[in-house]
């Protein structure tokens, strides 16, 4: 980072006004995810950091929002850049009313990507106060770059450190922003992307954003119809999960399928959307591996099945070149039968943190990415891992690091509705892997959504509410808002 920052300086391009960008594209992603103005603490040290914050603060209060200043040194001590950004804000008071409007948003500018060890007075002072205040009093933090204390290349919370809710980091992603242990520090990470930035092309992992990953939405043709949309055929559900087979059609109706069509069983009781074609038939596998497709989704209810019904399953998939979605219970009885040859570069596996221990127990104990890249390695499918950091891997690609979606997401269906959504963009012609990747951002950013377009905010996302949010977020990754 500081080589590309001194690239950029060397080409003419002005510090100040890469501050400025800086600051305005956080502001602008800060105003998108809190629609209502509330309160905003700026926490400053001496750095530059501390400006990217103040630049911040300067387009809140013009967007309605109170605004204070927290301090860890004298002006004096400041970077010049800093005191600049300082005297054009103007007259602003330490504190902020006891009683000031929510959101109360603090603002994380204490340190940068050059810090390293424990914090050390008077900045942990003020990193204590931030985190209690995040602890005891619903304050959301707002890290600017990365949380202060955090190690830019391991990841490592030092002692003292920064919990953000929010990471908008600046220009590139910072590499220790994606590893496991900074999960829980960063919060939800966002790319603020600079122009006089470029990200440098190495293999690594890669950040999913609209600006990282161009091309997966483009437009409609004027033209089309809903046979050009793609037909999908799910096999999921059974008596007693029903809902996971209505969760997983209804999110590929919401993702853009033009026919979605559900093989049940003959004794599943089950309501859907009209929309939804359902057939039932003693001989499921067979009808389903049989009907007109662009894309399967095997998995979501299946439920427990006898010897008979896994080797059918088993043997349809050994011959089906469709792609398709395998989850849940399909992904439980491949590896039950240690069948795992089966998976092949048409299909895409979204198992969670428990299934693919089942799948690879001997990679469980791996750093998450590692164990990703060593999967594929022997199975050459496309591998979405899901997580609080969900991870999509494929044979010959760099690691997919997916940064949407929040805590509130711990609730049962959610992996329903990723499944019917992999369907249905597979169904639309995209290859397995950025069908996987764009499914984890989109349902990540509709139940984020969820959350901050709601009248009341809930403290859990239910399925049903991230497919209803699925459009606002199809239009997020067009506008390349996020």
């Amino acid at each position: 980072m500081r080589a590309i920052e001194e690239a950029a300086f060397k080409r003419g391009v002005d510090p100040g006004e890469l501050m400025d960008r800086a600051g305005e594209g956080i502001a602008s992603r800060l105003l998108d995810h809190f629609p209502q103005p509330g309160a905003a603490i700026a926490y400053l040290g001496k750095g530059n950091n501390a400006g990217d914050a103040l630049v911040v603060l300067e387009i809140l209060r013009r967007a309605g929002w109170q605004i204070a200043l927290r301090c860890s040194h004298p002006e004096t001590e400041w970077t010049p850049l800093s005191r600049q950004r300082l005297r054009r804000l103007g007259s602003v008071p330490y504190t902020i009313p006891a009683h000031s409007p929510r959101p109360l948003l603090l603002l994380d500018g204490l340190l940068g990507i050059g810090a390293k060890g424990p914090m050390r007075d008077p900045l942990a002072t003020l990193a204590a106060e931030m985190n209690e205040l995040r602890q005891n009093h619903g304050a959301i933090i707002a890290a600017m770059d990365l949380p202060s204390g955090l190690d830019a290349d391991r990841g490592e919370l030092h002692p003292g450190g920064v919990t953000a809710d929010l990471t908008l980091t600046v220009g590139i992603p910072k590499t220790g922003l994606l590893t496991d242990r900074a999960a829980n520090a960063t919060g939800r990470l966002f790319l603020i992307p600079l122009a006089d930035l470029p990200i440098p092309d190495r293999p690594g992992l890669r950040l999913i954003t609209p600006d990282t990953i161009l091309g997966l939405l483009p437009p409609r043709p004027h033209d089309f119809h809903k046979g050009k949309a793609g037909r999908v055929v799910l096999i999921a559900g059974s008596h007693g999960l029903s809902g996971a087979a209505t969760l997983a059609s209804s999110a590929a109706l919401h993702a853009g399928a033009g026919l979605v069509t559900l093989h049940l069983d003959l004794d599943t009781p089950i309501t859907t959307p009209p929309e939804i074609m359902v057939k039932r038939s003693a001989e499921r596998f067979r009808e389903a591996f049989s009907s007109r497709a662009d894309a399967r989704v095997i998995g979501p209810g299946l439920g427990q099945a006898d010897q008979a019904h896994n080797a059918d399953l088993l043997d349809y998939l050994a011959s089906n070149k469709l792609p398709t979605v395998l989850d849940a219970d399909a992904l439980n009885w491949i590896a039950e039968a240690k069948q795992l040859e089966r998976l092949r570069t048409q299909y895409i596996i979204t198992p969670h943190p428990g299934e693919f221990a089942r799948l690879a127990p001997d990679l469980v104990d791996l750093p998450r990415a590692e164990a990703a890249a060593r999967f594929v390695d022997r199975h050459p499918c496309t591998l979405l891992l899901k997580g609080a950091r969900t991870l999509i891997a494929a044979p010959g690609e760099d690691i997919r690091f997916n940064p949407t979606g929040h805590a509130g997401m711990a609730s049962g269906g959610q992996g329903d509705v990723l499944s019917g959504v992999c369907g249905a963009l597979l169904a639309s012609g995209l290859k397995p892997i950025d069908a996987a990747t764009l499914a984890a951002w989109l349902c990540g950013r509709a139940a984020e959504r969820a959350i901050t377009h709601a009248p009341e905010s809930p403290e859990s996302t239910i399925a049903t509410h991230t497919i209803l949010n699925l459009g606002g977020a199809f239009t997020d990754w067009r506008e390349r808002r996020r």
